[in-house]
């Protein structure tokens, strides 16, 4: 193991494992410690034999004896360690970091660290036992987040943690990196010296333009050049080189050649640079990567635009755009320079602005995930926008976006929602789960609102800047013009809106305003003729309706006059106002968005009632009983491919699903006894290689009531699959109204998706699924239950209830077994009295331990 992580102070440390060559550095590490720090550690002053002890914890003949080393500017600073005990579950761990060090995170960082790794190897429980006057190392266990039991025992206290990564310690470890995350950022975003390496003199050189863009932009820190053919560049000295820079700037744009950048990165970290940013393209990533890992530093880019901040205290634009942004509370991270121009022009022309903006370009270190952090602490940032065209790591993305969202909106511009991903799967579920469904699945749970263009971006961004969350879906429209205001409605329907019904009163009340050639049901249509004050009037009328919780109005100007004015920031109870004005989008007077036509506003409103929705979403986990975690891990560890029916079966029961069962047979008699035990009308299923689908491939046989029938399908399945056939599986038929899908495909990268639609026949004849990413909250199960289209009529009639259960329960498998690569459940077949799996597969393949949280930057 070797990673590289950040420390609360946003330094930067290696964490790896310590082998025989670290002995050295290791006894320095213990013959370090204060007295009162040896005795903590070692219930005494005086170890003895410590280099005996020391060479045994990273000896390759222990192998039971696992220790993980932090080293930072070449010095060990910390290592934690373990000792299986007890079985292969149990390890003994044990802790010990430089005195100096024991503030900045190091002891909690190696114990992250060494329960990943013990996690992966099989143990399942850390024990300690530590002095009862130790508080501080009590302290380092309890905040960790595992489960853990402490128990008095006179001077010492047992301490057992349970290495199970639940809710409370993920929440944990992302307030830990959060933390760090934002420290290291500072460098990037709030640096008070900056040097432009390749400030070239042309002013058509891409470092020119980032160094003018800078000087221009008032940037309030030290400013530096860096041109060996050149006395100065935009009015600032230039210098031969980093090295013989006045002081280590804190942040150094690169705009050199691709072939220098590795060797600057280099010399930027031996001056002591704490960040880069690389503009150049084309260049070598492991060796900038390896520069500026073996320095500490942190990166942005390469071939990106730049970064850029409209805060008061910094006022940085280190971008080659042409020309500034209006300082403004939008947060953009982007992997394209051009649609942070495109982005920044925008928001610029509708008057609002940018807190930051960050280019990512080939994102080798700095990504979204580093700016949702810092966003989510930065209090010029009010809402975040994203163009992202791949995750580097969705399932943390996914964890830190819904903590962000919860207090700000969070905006995604959807990219390569065209590309041919379509997985070449034999299960039903598998052919559903392309790259578009498996991101969309992951923005609605996060809480993410997605769009697809810039202006969709933009308009959302209006309507989220001036206007308040709507309680409800319904819309009312108020026009003087009555054709466009019905494209108004019209527009609402696709987006989700509801027309409202204008109560007698509201209606009444609109007549006492406007002639009685006007419409007073909604859509409301005044007429040419009223003022803007009649305008106004009856919009704050409409807005008193409790029926109403948003309002969309519609102008046009006329030789009678222009209503447009009476739109303004009026208290309609905390209702939002979204104006349209063909041909114009713009702010209107007040706070009031205005769009060039009617499905533009209905969209920017649809996107404040899914974050108001999202919002209200419970976050509650089920508590889930009756699962054999022990039981279902044996059967995947031991099988690959595609388990048989039987021990599908089995797997099932241990989560305590709802599974028909059935008896694998492989003789005619044994086939036939089987049927004779149920005492009822069977099926016949063929259990052949290759045969994934019965239905289509000619594998089963329905309603077998007599030996006779049982005898016949056997023979015909043997005849069909010749040396195919392993085995028939023989099932009591089951009975109920209704027929579903359910199932799981795991991604590499974002893990368990679980798909749900029509089932049995109707799965290979129509298009109709929903789908969800693991772990599933309540909430999000009944998004998969009520999320395809023919769900009502499905559900009409059963155990909701049941169906619930069991969708829990498959992401509860999905999430506890990463051996379980694919699961059909088709048919689930439901009642009013419950539901029951008929058939089922499970594809598995042996799990490569991934730990998608754990604290660390990229390497490679």
């Amino acid at each position: 193991m070797n990673a590289t992580a950040l420390l609360t102070d946003g330094s930067v440390v290696t964490v790896r494992e310590l082998e025989p060559d670290d002995v050295p550095a290791l006894l320095e590490l213990h013959r370090a410690l204060p007295l009162e720090d040896q005795y903590l550690r070692f219930f005494s002053t005086s170890p003895r034999q410590l280099e005996d002890f020391v060479e045994r914890m990273v000896s390759p003949d222990a192998p039971r004896h696992v220790v993980l080393g932090a080293y930072g500017d070449g010095r060990l600073l910390g290592a934690a360690s373990y000792v299986v005990v007890r079985k292969t579950y149990f390890a003994e761990v044990a802790l010990v970091v430089s005195h100096a060090e024991q503030a900045h995170g190091v002891g909690t960082l190696l114990l992250e660290h060494l329960a990943s790794l013990a996690r992966g190897r099989g143990v399942r429980r850390f024990t300690a036992e530590v002095l009862t006057i130790n508080g501080r190392m009590l302290r380092v266990f309890t905040d960790l987040g595992l489960v853990t039991s402490i128990v008095p025992d006179g001077e010492v206290v047992h301490v057992e943690l349970v290495l199970e990564p639940g809710d409370r310690y993920l929440d944990a470890v992302g307030r830990r990196e959060s933390r760090a995350d934002v420290a290291s950022l500072a460098h990037v975003l709030r640096p008070g010296s900056i040097a432009v390496v390749g400030a070239g003199r042309s002013s058509g050189s891409v470092g020119h333009a980032v160094l003018r863009n800078l000087v221009e932009g008032g940037f309030t820190g030290d400013l530096y050049a860096v041109n060996p053919h050149a006395r100065s560049v935009a009015g600032v000295d230039c210098h031969a080189s980093v090295s013989e820079l006045p002081q280590a700037p804190e942040l150094a744009v690169l705009c050199v050649p691709a072939k220098a950048v590795p060797a600057v990165a280099e010399q930027c970290g031996r001056r002591g640079v704490r960040a880069l940013v690389v503009i150049s393209s084309g260049v070598d990533a492991e060796q900038l990567l390896e520069a500026v890992r073996a320095h500490g530093m942190r990166l942005v880019g390469p071939n990106c635009l730049g970064v850029a901040t409209s805060s008061s205290g910094v006022r940085m634009n280190a971008t080659f755009a042409a020309g500034h942004g209006l300082v403004g509370g939008v947060g953009l991270v982007t992997q394209s320079g051009g649609v942070a121009i495109g982005v920044r022009e925008e928001l610029r022309r509708l008057g609002l602005g940018l807190s930051s903006l960050v280019s990512t370009g080939d994102k080798l270190d700095i990504s979204s995930n580093d700016l949702l952090m810092w966003w989510e602490h930065d209090a010029d940032t009010r809402i975040i926008a994203l163009y992202l065209e791949s995750f580097g790591n969705p399932r943390k993305f996914a964890r830190i976006a819904r903590r962000v969202a919860a207090a700000k909106p969070v905006l995604a511009i959807r990219a390569a929602t065209s590309e041919a991903g379509q997985r070449a799967a034999a299960s039903h579920t598998a052919s559903t789960a392309t790259p578009a469904v498996t991101r969309d699945a992951l923005f609605r749970q996060a809480g993410v609102i997605a769009v697809d263009s810039v202006p969709e971006l933009t308009d959302a961004v209006m309507a989220l800047s001036w206007q308040p969350l709507p309680a409800g879906r319904s819309v009312a429209v108020l026009s003087n013009a009555g054709g466009l205001g019905v494209l108004a409605a019209d527009a609402c329907v696709p987006e989700g809106l509801h027309m409202a019904t204008l109560s007698e009163k509201t209606r009444a009340a609109l007549a006492e305003l406007v002639p009685a050639t006007a419409s007073t049901q909604n859509p409301v249509d005044t007429t040419a003729v009223v003022t803007d004050e009649t305008f106004a009037r009856c919009l704050d009328t409409i807005g008193a309706d409790p029926a109403v919780d948003a309002v969309i109005t519609v102008t046009v100007p006329t030789a009678l006059g222009d209503p447009t004015a009476g739109v303004r920031n009026l208290n309609l109870n905390g209702k939002p106002v979204l104006a349209v004005r063909t041909g114009q989008t713009e702010r209107l007077a007040g706070q009031v968005p205005c769009y060039a036509e009617p499905a533009r506003a209905a969209a920017a409103l649809a996107r404040l009632v899914e974050r108001a929705d999202w919002l209200a979403r419970p976050r509650e986990f089920a508590r889930l009983g009756r699962i054999d975690l022990d039981g279902a891990r044996a059967i995947v560890v031991k099988g690959q491919g595609w388990l048989p029916p039987d021990e599908v079966v089995s797997l099932l029961t241990a989560f305590g699903l709802p599974v028909l069962g059935g008896t694998l047979t492989t003789t005619v008699e044994h086939a036939v006894a089987a049927q004779q035990a149920y005492d009822a009308p069977v099926a016949l299923k063929a259990v052949a290689d290759d045969l994934l689908h019965k239905s289509k491939g000619g594998g089963i046989e329905l309603g077998v009531t007599d030996a006779a029938g049982v005898a016949e399908g056997f023979r015909a399945f043997q005849h069909r699959f010749g040396d195919r056939l392993r085995g028939v599986f023989v099932q009591p038929m089951a009975s109920g109204r209704r027929e579903l899908l359910i199932g799981v495909v795991t991604d590499e990268k974002f893990g368990p998706l679980v798909v749900t639609g029509l089932g049995g026949v109707d799965t290979d004849l129509l298009d109709d699924r929903a789908a969800a990413l693991a772990p599933l909250s309540t909430a999000d199960a009944d998004d998969l239950l009520h999320g395809y289209r023919a769900a009502g009529q499905v559900l009409a009639g059963t155990d909701e209830d049941a169906v619930r259960d069991v969708l829990l329960r498959v992401a509860e498998l999905a999430g506890a077994l990463p051996e379980v690569v694919e699961l059909d459940l088709n048919p689930l077949v439901l009642n009013e009295n419950g539901c029951v799996v008929v058939d089922a597969r499970v594809r598995v393949a042996p799990a490569q331990h991934a730990d998608p949280f754990l604290r660390r930057l990229r390497t490679t």
